[in-house]
């Protein structure tokens, strides 16, 4: 884990400098966003002081902007505001410890459906998302959907560290393919000729947060599988299971061996060495490329698409890692919560946070689409429509506790894992994720 704190040791004159930075980055983009409605504000409680919790960067400059508009955030209201990073993997089970004992944190950024395992111990963000989305063009439906039960907003949507594909085009081109497949035979067919010419691919099959739950939410759905049906029905053990369980595990003969135990680090670590040819990431992996001169090459030839449309005829991704924040209602200081939550979204500091990450993570209100970091490089704009084409987690049924702890119980990985590994055949795969799933819905 690693903290910063800022309110506390800070000059002015260094808070100023960094907020005029952060802001000069923000001024030729802001103008290009639009938006509607009054502004709101919350003021904060005297002698607030905020903790925040939130996961470790994967691009650098998703980071330091962030710090920067948290510094920005203090010189403006006066209120310290400490922001603790960890892993992906670590993230979670913090914040299920804070939502139990009732300390810790007071905002936390988690991941999915996650506020659906403790909605009672959340503020109600209501007023704050109805403002946002007045201003700022509108939520995505699935953005409403993870953020907001019955009418009552328990998360705020940041939007998604985007999954599209990504690859090596001059790889892809050697193997026989002038542009990216959009339907799951032909990325089976490229997959098989890159691997035949000694270019494997590799995507996650551990527990990874991130990739190995998109990846394996995108096959199931792509062949027409589903965890429930829209009555929260479990209808795993299906014939269109085992379908995308057979895919999965014929995909899986292409990849390059150790992703079984791969996490949200492994394939970007893989892909920049040089040792495979596709995998399903955020744009972290362009961004290191891009920003290390050594790495120039590797860079002018990485490609990014949306995944592959299945059987089912349609767009069926996770749309990437989803992150929205959640605020205890243990938090002495609410409206500075609040507050903070806000100055962040709003579109000052929201703008130049997606451009010093260019798009890592991808808008959930929908001005945004606008920024010009998804225009100003052909390589971003895949990762634009990420959460517009986004299905929710618990499709095609109801979100909430059951869904949320299938989800971070890694049932659909693990299935898949077990399929494609041959460890369990796909029939038997499918079976015992129907009893795992059975279980948690009907807890």
């Amino acid at each position: 884990m690693t903290q910063d704190t800022f309110g506390a040791g800070l000059s002015r004159r260094e808070i100023l400098k960094l907020g005029a930075a952060a802001a000069g980055l923000a001024s030729p983009l802001v103008a290009a966003i639009p938006s509607r409605a009054a502004d709101l504000s919350f003021a904060p409680e005297t002698g607030a002081a905020l903790r925040v919790l939130r996961w470790k960067r994967f691009v650098q400059g998703d980071e330091d902007l962030w710090m920067a508009n948290t510094r920005k955030f203090t010189e403006v209201t006066g209120v310290a505001v400490r922001v603790d990073h960890e892993s992906f993997e670590d993230v979670r089970p913090k914040a299920a410890v804070a939502a139990q004992v009732g300390s810790g944190p007071d905002i936390v950024l988690g991941f999915y459906d996650d506020p659906y395992l403790y909605p009672d111990k959340l503020l109600d963000l209501t007023d704050l998302a109805t403002y946002l989305g007045g201003k700022y063009g509108g939520w995505y439906p699935v953005a409403e959907r993870y953020g907001s039960e019955s009418g009552r907003w328990i998360g705020l949507p940041f939007g998604a560290a985007g999954g599209c594909a990504v690859f090596r085009i001059s790889w892809m081109q050697q193997a026989g393919f002038e542009t990216f497949p959009t339907d799951t035979d032909g990325l089976l067919k490229l997959c098989q000729a890159m691997y035949k010419n000694g270019h494997p691919s590799g995507l996650s099959l551990g527990n990874a947060v991130g990739d190995g739950t998109n990846w394996c939410h995108w096959l199931l759905w792509s062949h027409g599988g589903r965890v429930v049906d829209d009555d929260n029905n479990v209808v795993l053990d299906s014939p269109e299971t085992v379908a995308a369980l057979e895919y999965g595990r014929a995909l899986y003969a292409t990849f390059i061996p150790g992703t079984l135990s791969w996490l949200d680090p492994s394939n970007n670590k893989t892909f920049l060495a040089g040792d495979i040819a596709f995998t399903l990431n955020g744009i972290s992996i362009y961004y290191a490329a891009k920003n290390d001169p050594t790495m120039a090459e590797l860079a002018a030839d990485i490609g990014h698409a949306n995944l592959p449309i299945g059987p089912v005829g349609r767009p069926t991704e996770l749309g990437g890692l989803v992150t929205q924040a959640m605020v205890f209602r243990h938090s002495k200081y609410p409206n500075a919560c609040k507050e903070y939550l806000r100055f962040m979204c709003e579109a000052e500091q929201y703008v130049p946070w997606q451009q010093a990450s260019i798009g890592f993570v991808t808008q959930a209100l929908r001005a945004y689409e606008s920024n010009p970091v998804w225009t100003v490089d052909p390589k971003h704009t895949p990762y634009r429509d990420t959460m517009a084409r986004a299905l929710w987690s618990g499709y095609s049924g109801r979100m909430g506790a059951s869904s949320a702890a299938a989800m971070a119980d890694y049932i659909v990985v693990n299935m898949v894992a077990e399929a494609a590994s041959g460890n369990r055949k796909p029939a038997d795969a499918a079976k015992r994720a129907q009893k795992r799933a059975e279980r948690v819905y009907r807890a």
